[in-house]
């Protein structure tokens, strides 16, 4: 059996993300729902037998075994309602909701009809993600006591064609929605549950937030940094992990979505090309390159195909969207009052 999948929005995340990870790990994209000519023209030419639609009805309205909502923030809540509304396993790109409030109602109706849905955590299958794992359950660098996870870049500019630098928290603008989602996922991932000490949520290019970092302090005992800003002129590491016996360093994100934007995909849900983040345990002045992991995208998608073939866990549970929404909304509300 081949899964047939409806892709909800062809822009960013829709055409580079979703619909080479769907080809290259065998499902068939048999509809997608926008209502751009350019980006109708990009779906035909990415997949010649696909049917175009304009709306969402329309689109769960063609005979899907999955709902990919890749849409913007906007809509999410409204497309993947659409999709459990018709009884469609539904993967929703991140953030699942602009709000707690929204993220809840769509699993509570998930739950209610039965329905399956997950969200899309990419990042918990980058190669510093999956070498974080191996070094954490080797034990090498002790107890663990801090993270400092960053998502930094330099863009002082701001792009006003880009909704996510200029639409409102509201509509779904923002950094805060956009990368920390990410940050805050992974951080979950790594260390367990946790609980939102303090955040500072700015705007320093006068569009949508674009400056954000949280403290989050985990039930396991350790306290997470997320850096999340357009305005670093020296980016710090991506990942810093400290322990009592060492620190883990890994610089620079692994190359999926540059080879995802220029076209490749994880054939058969492998990579052919390299895939890992250099890996470094510091110990003072001591330092000793280890081997990555590689990173792979691909089995997010090879889980939800066992979710759906074979009645395997999905991906990514409703309650780590949810907390994950829960601490973004405390986060805004901590920022807006500071």
């Amino acid at each position: 059996m081949t899964i047939k999948v409806g892709i909800a929005g062809y822009g960013l995340a829709g055409r580079y993300f979703h619909a080479p990870l769907l080809k290259g790990c065998g499902f068939e994209v048999v509809g997608v729902q926008t209502s751009n000519q350019e980006r109708s023209q990009h779906a035909v030419a990415d997949f010649p037998l696909t049917k175009v639609v304009a709306t969402i009805s329309e689109l769960v309205e063609l005979d899907l075994d999955l709902l990919v909502v890749a849409s913007a923030n906007l809509v999410h809540a409204e497309h993947a309602m659409a999709g459990i509304n018709r009884g469609i396993p539904v993967v929703i790109d991140k953030p699942m909701g602009r709000t707690a409030k929204e993220v809840a109602e769509i699993i509570s109706a998930a739950e209610y009809r039965n329905v399956p849905i997950t969200t899309f955590f990419n990042r918990r299958w980058d190669s510093d993600a999956l070498t974080i794992k191996k070094v954490l359950e080797s034990k090498v660098l002790g107890e663990i006591h801090r993270l400092d996870s960053r998502f930094e870049r330099f863009r002082p500019e701001l792009n006003l064609s880009s909704w996510r630098e200029s639409m409102s928290a509201e509509q779904g603008g923002g950094q805060l929605l956009d990368l920390q989602p990410h940050l805050i996922s992974t951080a979950l991932d790594w260390f367990g549950k946790s609980s939102l000490v303090t955040a500072t949520v700015r705007s320093l290019r006068g569009g949508a937030d674009d400056d954000s970092v949280l403290v989050l302090h985990h039930e396991t005992g350790v306290n997470s940094y997320l850096s999340a800003s357009a305005v670093v002129g020296a980016p710090g590491p991506r990942i810093r992990i400290l322990g009592t016996k060492g620190a883990l360093v890994i610089n620079e994100l692994d190359p999926q979505e540059a080879l995802l934007r220029d076209g490749k995909f994880p054939e058969n849900g492998t990579w052919t090309f390299p895939t890992t983040s250099a890996a470094f345990i510091h110990r003072g002045d001591e330092i000793e390159k280890i081997e990555s992991v590689p990173g792979n995208y691909g089995h997010f998608y090879k889980q939800v195909e066992e979710a759906i073939m074979n009645g395997k866990p999905w991906p990514v549970s409703t309650s780590d969207a949810l907390l994950v929404a829960q601490i973004i909304d405390q986060a805004r509300e901590i920022g807006e009052r500071g």
